[in-house]
């Protein structure tokens, strides 16, 4: 089961980062930084660097500490997912989801001193949502996925002990 285990998580890895990275080097090799795509009337491929983490945060930190930090969190979501039993499968999904995404914003720090986004979601000229890639997604939608995980166990639970308390 271990071996299961590690091929599901280095081939999320692989899959999560690696598709992360094509995207944004498909952007840098074909738009130029500032340059907009619009695909549907509320979406367009926006070329932008952030030098922070999401959402521009922290970018008055120090290059190599975001890096740090960065590596601190992959190292100790790795851990989680080492210590989560493989029966919780959306868990470990959602984590797999989660380093992936890190991973893939960790090697354009360490490359370019920067991440490369690209994603804009607005109306009109109402609302512009900040710029993300992919990475960014992916962590976002690895979070939704534990949320909702975790939900699902408290509401057994509570329907267990509900169950159990009736009788």
């Amino acid at each position: 089961m271990i071996r299961k285990s590690l091929l599901f998580l280095l081939l999320g890895l692989t899959l999560t980062a690696g598709l992360d990275q094509a995207v944004k080097y498909w952007v840098m090799q074909n738009m130029p930084l500032g340059t907009e795509i619009p695909l549907i009337p509320f979406l367009s491929l926006y070329h932008v660097r952030n030098s922070g983490i999401a959402f521009s945060f922290f970018s008055s930190f120090s290059h190599w500490g975001i890096i740090a930090i960065t590596i601190i969190v992959i190292i100790f979501l790795l851990w989680l997912w080492k210590n989560t039993e493989d029966n919780k499968f959306l868990m470990r999904f959602g984590l797999v989801l989660i380093i992936g995404g890190a991973i893939g914003n960790l090697i354009d720090r360490i490359r370019f001193h920067h991440v490369t986004d690209y994603i804009l979601f607005y109306i009109d000229d109402i609302f512009y949502f900040a710029i993300f890639n992919l990475a960014d997604s992916f962590i976002t939608l690895g979070v939704i996925v534990i949320l909702i995980e975790e939900l699902r166990t408290w509401m057994k639970a509570k329907r267990d002990s509900n169950h159990t308390s009736s009788h």
